[in-house]
């Protein structure tokens, strides 16, 4: 068995990594705010920046909004495995104290609703990309602290949510394989998406502090379950404004418990912006 070594990033590392986030997203790093918001959807970040009248930014892969009031930034890093990979990797080399992933999931179970929120606590790392952090036996787990503030905001507004494991996938279209969802039916997940084993697994090989909260988008085991064109915009026109902002009151959350220096949440180091000293 190969052995996985203790991560320890050089200068060299940092700057391309901070280079190709410059690249990727089109905004400086020094505009990053403490707490990142993460999402598959533009229409999230569009709807950030009209809410807070702060700008767009697009770069060649990803589009980014930034709320310096509220100390979050939103990021639309796409779809998949691949992608979640790479985005943590870029922004762990940030000062960002947590992230939170404003996603969506299919619902496997037959008392789930459409609109419902899925909070995960873990994930089956059936994607691959999570086998480049650690061994198959380390588990893929979100945050406690991170979901902890989730679940503290959503019982405060009384929105009703469910809490389980996800099955990560990179297959998009496999809603007509039925020894796929045989499968699933052995392993008994309750949700399943493309991202979270990565985020997860990735988050805590760089020390990220990430948690995750789904949107039910559609009942895919269900009959007439599966998410369409139609259902997909009615999806976002009812709940887009509520998922993003309960993303930030739980950056609000959060910081309060830095405030309180809650034990798990501080990245230890963290790494801060300096000002380039001008010279004569």
């Amino acid at each position: 068995m190969e052995d996985f070594k203790a991560y320890e990033p050089t200068k060299e590392e940092e700057k391309i990594a901070q280079d190709t986030l410059e690249r990727y997203s089109g905004s400086p790093c020094q505009d990053y705010q403490p707490y990142l918001l993460l999402t598959n959807f533009p229409k999230y970040v569009n709807y950030f920046s009209e809410s807070r009248g702060v700008p767009v930014i697009e770069g060649s892969m990803f589009s980014v909004a930034h709320s310096p009031e509220e100390k979050v930034s939103i990021l639309d890093f796409k779809i998949g495995s691949p992608a979640a990979a790479l985005v943590v990797d870029l922004v762990s080399f940030l000062p960002v104290k947590a992230a939170l992933m404003l996603g969506m999931c299919g619902g496997l179970r037959r008392q789930y609703q459409v609109g419902d929120y899925f909070l995960p606590v873990a994930s089956i790392r059936a994607e691959g990309t999570s086998d480049f952090y650690f061994h198959p036996e380390v588990p893929a787990l979100a945050n406690f602290l991170v979901q902890k503030a989730v679940t503290n905001v959503l019982e405060r507004k009384k929105i009703h949510y469910h809490i389980g494991i996800t099955h990560t996938t990179n297959k998009r279209f496999w809603e007509f394989n039925n020894e796929f969802k045989q499968k699933l039916k052995i392993t008994r997940p309750q949700a399943i998406e493309m991202e979270c084993a990565t985020l997860f697994t990735a988050s805590y090989y760089h020390k990220l502090p990430l948690g995750a909260l789904l949107l039910i988008s559609d009942l895919p085991l269900a009959r007439d379950g599966i998410k369409t064109k139609a259902s997909s915009e009615n999806l976002f026109a009812r709940y887009t404004p509520e998922h993003v902002e309960t993303g930030v009151e739980v950056a609000k959350e959060l910081d309060e418990a830095f405030k309180h220096q809650a034990k798990g949440v501080y990245r230890g180091f963290r790494r801060r912006f300096e000002k380039e000293e001008h010279h004569n």
